[in-house]
Order: structure tokens, then C-alpha cells, then sequence
């Protein structure tokens, strides 16, 4: 998707444009974490999806961990900004504990689960991997990643 614009000598230029996700990484006390088997493509990821138009991030976040699992959060924190080159989507990942809720499938979810640390390496391909170990790390700066839709990408 391409917005046309003009340049100041007025010759028109194309400026792409980016969707914004959100995600939760959702901690449990035992250190496990939530994850769903998306119903579309079979892979297994945080519960996230697109951010609306008048929504605020955290909302969007609670939004979507509930709607794709049933469990209700509090978020703690911005865990990580990744950047997908390929289809121009910037998804915000944020650490979160559930509050209340349990397991439920949904039309985008044909599983959810929470997997151990190891579990999320193995099950996850390495772009959604990253996110959730990037939100079990224990200093608070959000991790910065670009990939390309399968692999990180350097610098």
C-alpha cells in the first residue's frame, strides 16, 4: 500500500505505509508463558493482532490477549519494537501477568497453552521467539528488531 505524494519540485514520490500490531507476552508466576496456535497458518505466537484506529496500545494489547485466549491481563511493561521489512508492519510487544480468565479457542486461535521458555524456542519460529525471551529478560529496555518476516535482520 503506497500514499502518493508530491516532493517540493512537485514530481510525485511514494511514501510507504506501516500497520501497527501489539502483542502480549503473558507471565505466568511459574514462569510459563501464553501462547496460541494461530488458526489461519498453524504457528504458534504470542497473542497479538492490528492495533485500531482510535485505540491506545495497552488497550489494544488487553484487547487481543482476551480475545484470543479468554485471559484477561494487566500490562507491566513495552518489552520490545520489532520492525517486519517485508509487509511494513512495527509490532509492539509488551510484558504482561493474566488477572483473571481462562483458556479459551477463539476463530483465530486453534490452541492455547502456556510453554516454558524451552517450549517457546522450539515451537515458535525465531521472529516470535525473540519477542518472548526478549519480554523474560530482566532489564527493562525495550529490545529494537527488524527482520524480514522469518530472520532477524544485523544492525
Amino acid at each position: 500500500m503506497l500514499l502518493h505524494m508530491s516532493n517540493s519540485a512537485g514530481k510525485p514520490q511514494s511514501t510507504p505505509l506501516h500497520s501497527v500490531s501489539v502483542a502480549g507476552v503473558v507471565v505466568r508466576q511459574d514462569g510459563r508463558v501464553l501462547a496460541i496456535r494461530r488458526a489461519d497458518n498453524g504457528t504458534w505466537e504470542p497473542p497479538g493482532g492490528v492495533l485500531e484506529v482510535a485505540e491506545g496500545f495497552e488497550d489494544g494489547v488487553r484487547r487481543e490477549v482476551f480475545e484470543e485466549t479468554g485471559i484477561k491481563v494487566a500490562v507491566e511493561r513495552l518489552a520490545g519494537v520489532y520492525k517486519n521489512v517485508s509487509r511494513g508492519i512495527v509490532a509492539l510487544v509488551f510484558r504482561c501477568v493474566p488477572e483473571s480468565g481462562s483458556e479459551q479457542l477463539s476463530a483465530e486461535s486453534t490452541a492455547v497453552d502456556w510453554l516454558t521458555p524451552e517450549e517457546v524456542s522450539e515451537r515458535m519460529a525465531e521472529v516470535y521467539a525473540v519477542r518472548v525471551l526478549d519480554a523474560l529478560r530482566s532489564d527493562l529496555a525495550p529490545a529494537v528488531r527488524v527482520h524480514d518476516g522469518r530472520r532477524l535482520l544485523g544492525g
